[in-house]
């Protein structure tokens, strides 16, 4: 049953959707084993494109604005907080890599939420969904693959001793 997009109950049937499924998308992936995590893959690798460190910083600025978005690593017990890579430490470093791709997996089954609203929503309101899902998830999308591509220089850098970080 489609509702009419000036009806108050899609907005909150959006709403509470968004939200109940971010919720049940972020604890499946919370008790995703860290061992799925440990190695990219085709979802998770650089693009062949030419996605490099260079292009987030150049062409997105991200370091402009990535530290306004929220972390929700540790939303859940024993979960991993993604805002420093623990002073050099070679695990830790390692532990946070495999961890952007767990937030990344999360933030790409969340945006599809948005095909959901097609049960309810019908034209516009399908759109506006659309565009709620990207806004909200292909920033925090671009951070995960850029502070990925980061952290994998500096784990190489130190596997093959030119620093000591």
């Amino acid at each position: 049953m489609l509702l009419n997009l000036n009806d108050g109950r899609v907005l909150l049937l959006c709403v509470v959707g968004w939200a109940a499924w971010s919720l049940l998308i972020g604890f499946v992936g919370y008790k995703l084993p860290l061992k799925h995590l440990e190695i990219d893959t085709w979802l998770t690798q650089p693009r062949p494109w030419g996605e490099t460190r260079k292009w987030y910083e150049q062409v997105l600025r991200i370091k402009d604005w990535k530290d306004w978005l929220p972390e929700a690593g540790n939303f859940f017990p024993g979960g991993f907080q993604k805002t420093s890579i623990g002073g050099g430490n070679y695990a830790l470093m390692f532990r946070f890599v495999a961890e952007t791709r767990r937030a990344e997996y999360v933030h790409i089954a969340i945006w599809f939420f948005w095909l959901v609203t097609i049960l309810w929503t019908s034209g516009w309101g399908v759109v506006l969904n659309l565009v709620v899902g990207t806004t909200f998830n292909l920033p925090c999308l671009w951070v995960q693959r850029y502070n990925r591509l980061r952290l994998q220089h500096l784990l190489l850098l130190k596997k093959t001793r030119k620093i000591t970080c």
